[in-house]
């Protein structure tokens, strides 16, 4: 085979599946193939001269051999001026012995400037651009290699062009000193290579670091804070950000937070190193000397940086943020501790009402402990069934009766005693068990108000997160299934919190309305929104939060609101329920104004389901109190 078709075919084996090529095997080839082929054009002249001087006959033979010598020489530097790669070859004397087309252009080199045996001092000088140190201890080693006797190593080079282009160079030192070495353009490469580094470690919507940043950030600091250096870790969470997001649509959300970013980007200083951890979750670190004070002074400037509205064309968002901090060494001075116990100060900020901050304390950490346990007990409880349900009469004052009934959920924990509903219905929801209770809660209310006189209802209260992560329609088709209830006589309690998110939540509501469940709007009136709910969905009931009743008696404004609210339930054709009547004296006047139906601990308080029965055969007093002993 000729030597420039198998050069060829060996070059080409040096291509990678992925079309890379593998530059150290081209250049083991080029080296084989250059050698070889320079041994073959000896041989051929060697073999001429000898045929020449026996006889002079074969000048035609001759002849013909050096034509083939020619056109071995043309196809051969075709084959090198087509690599893809610059080539070059330098002998023992640093002088350039052979190159390609491509070696020039990569460099910058003209025709004149790769005189024959010029040195590879000579052609750097010439270059446009400078060698760039990447690789110190690359080059360490190739010197030590290349200065030990009859050895040859591999040399990593990089170059910096003028025009912003980057050269790399792998050169094969041989052991006679001589060198072949292969030259690519690696620009494209290097840009996609730090963009992918760079997309690593930053935010794609707000452009800010991100967890895996800030984390190496913190090691980093931790790791060289001097002894009377403290290191401030805050933890910033935007109040409520989930709802006004599901409020003004994601797309606005997301511009938002790009302006809740470059506020605490603002704020924070380029001293500081701000980081998104996601979502609505933000992270500071602050090393310094003056701690507490300046960290404090930084959570103000944030808080009054967040607190001016943001606007997005003619929508005007209000946002605040909770804040928890850490101060190492005090409250830790490992990374992970530190951020522990910055997001449980953060639990305690937003626990304290939010809107502002609150730095860690020991006593916190116990707390957390305490809630991790009572998290082990409610997940426990879930299988074991540990609760029960208590129910508190529904009172239609019209017909002066109990009309109904709304189920109350209570756990008796074997240990801890009878937990209430406000401690652990949160953490269910915060850990994702309501949903489970939630169901429990629909099969056992309707089993037990399929054992009531008929006409007597059960209300049952439905979280956010049921209507989100379950199959609320289906949960309750089974447990009136279950029971044999009729629909009718199942009323569900919805609060504003569920209406957040109106468009996915409507479609569930109207397909359990259109199957005759009852649907009851709770706590009316706590939310700012409760006014546009009520045109967006016909509900059979508003319930007025019992915050209204408390001053009816004494306090005017407060029965002109009561009575405001009772006249527009019955603009719009719903019942309304009024919470928390304690005394005769809230009851008549609630009575005189018309009021549906009333609930409280002057009807009753809730009891065991096992007294239902002994509350509806009760006779009311004369001022509607049923008198259970």
């Amino acid at each position: 085979m000729k030597a420039e078709a198998l050069f060829w075919r060996q070059c080409t084996e040096a291509v990678m599946a992925d079309g890379s090529i593998d530059a150290q095997r081209l250049m083991e080839l080029v080296i084989a193939t250059y050698r070889g082929h320079e041994s073959d054009y000896d041989a051929i002249e060697k073999g001429a001269e000898t045929l020449l001087k026996e006889n002079q006959s074969l000048r035609g033979n001759l002849s013909a051999l050096s034509q083939a010598f020619d056109g071995q020489k043309k196809l051969f530097e075709i084959v090198l001026n087509n690599l893809p790669l610059g080539l070059s070859v330098f002998d023992a004397d640093q002088r350039l012995t052979l190159y390609n087309s491509r070696f020039h252009q990569l460099f910058g080199l003209t025709p004149e400037d790769i005189a024959a045996g010029a040195t590879i001092t000579e052609l750097i000088g010439k270059m446009r651009g400078s060698e760039n140190a990447v690789s110190p201890s690359g080059r360490r080693t190739s010197r030590r290699a290349s200065a030990k006797a009859g050895s040859s190593s591999i040399r990593r080079r990089e170059w910096l062009m003028n025009d912003g282009r980057i050269i790399q160079s792998v050169v094969k030192i041989l052991s006679d000193g001589s060198n072949i070495a292969i030259h690519a353009d690696v620009t494209e490469d290097r840009k996609a290579a730090e963009r992918i580094a760079y997309l690593a470690h930053h935010d794609l919507l707000t452009d800010l670091p991100n967890r895996i940043y800030f984390r190496e950030q913190v090691d980093a600091t931790l790791a060289e804070r001097k002894p009377d250096e403290q290191v401030a870790l805050v933890h910033l969470n935007l109040d409520r950000f989930k709802s006004i997001n599901n409020t003004i649509g994601v797309s606005v959300g997301d511009k938002i937070l790009q302006q809740v970013a470059e506020r605490i980007r603002a704020s924070a200083g380029s001293e500081n190193t701000l980081a998104r951890l996601g979502s609505d979750e933000f992270a500071i670190l602050q090393a310094g000397k003056q701690q507490p004070w300046n960290v404090t002074a930084l959570a103000d400037r944030i808080r009054r940086a967040l607190s001016e509205p943001f606007l997005h064309g003619e929508k005007r968002v209000e946002l605040s943020v909770s804040m928890g901090i850490a101060i190492a060494p005090r409250d830790g001075e490992e990374t992970d501790i530190l951020l522990k116990n910055a997001g449980v100060a953060l639990l305690h900020a937003k626990a304290d009402g939010r809107k502002g901050e609150r730095f860690f304390t020991r006593e916190m950490d116990a707390q957390m402990q305490l809630r991790h346990a009572l998290e082990a007990d409610l997940r426990a409880a879930v299988e074991k069934e540990e609760f029960e349900l208590h129910y508190q009469p529904l009172y239609d004052l019209s017909k002066r009766r109990i009309c109904g009934f709304e189920a109350l959920i209570r756990w008796n924990h074997p240990i801890r005693g009878r937990v209430s509903p406000m401690d652990f219905i949160p953490l269910a929801e915060e850990v994702g068990l309501v949903v489970d209770i939630g169901r429990w809660v629909l099969r056992r209310a309707c089993s037990d108000a399929a054992q009531w006189p008929e006409g007597i209802k059960v209300a049952v209260n439905v979280s956010a997160i049921q209507f989100s992560s379950s199959d609320l329609t289906q949960d309750v088709s089974e447990a009136l299934a279950a029971a044999a209830l009729e629909p009718s006589r199942l009323e569900l309690e919805i609060t504003e919190s569920v209406l957040m998110v109106l468009s996915e939540v409507l479609p569930i509501l109207h397909a359990l309305k259109e199957r005759g469940i009852r649907i009851s709007m709770d706590d009316f009136g706590t939310g700012y929104s409760s006014l546009s709910y009520l045109s967006s969905f016909p509900f059979d009931k508003i319930k007025i939060d019992k915050s209204f009743v408390n001053d009816i008696v004494d306090n005017k404004e407060a029965y002109a609101i009561m009575r405001a609210i009772i006249l527009l339930g019955d603009a719009l054709g719903m019942r309304v329920t009024v919470e928390g009547v304690e005394t005769a004296a809230q009851l008549a006047l609630l009575e005189c104004e018309q009021c549906d139906e009333i609930q409280g601990y002057h009807i009753s308080p809730p009891r065991p389901a096992r007294d239902v029965q002994h509350l509806l055969s009760m006779p009311p007093k004369s001022d509607g109190a049923t008198d259970f002993s």
